[in-house]
């Protein structure tokens, strides 16, 4: 993942949820809606969002990788 300088707000990574979760194995979409209705300092919120960024266009490997991240972060 590339860094980026730009705070995302909750409303912004919900809208990229909304936009990726025909694209992400269902339980992963369930964790992530569950993760975001709880309290996330700006870092996290930043991480999930480019974790979905482009989530459909990205290859296999690369969907995998994403995947484990959302793991990591979740737990």
């Amino acid at each position: 993942m590339s860094s980026c300088k730009i705070d995302h707000s909750l409303d912004d990574v919900k809208k990229k949820l909304t936009e990726q979760i025909a694209y992400l194995p269902e339980e992963l979409a369930t964790s992530c809606l569950n993760y975001l209705n709880s309290s996330l300092k700006q870092t996290e919120l930043n991480e999930v969002f480019h974790l979905l960024k482009k989530y459909d266009l990205a290859s296999d490997e690369e969907k995998q990788i994403r995947n484990k991240k959302f793991e990591d972060l979740f737990q």
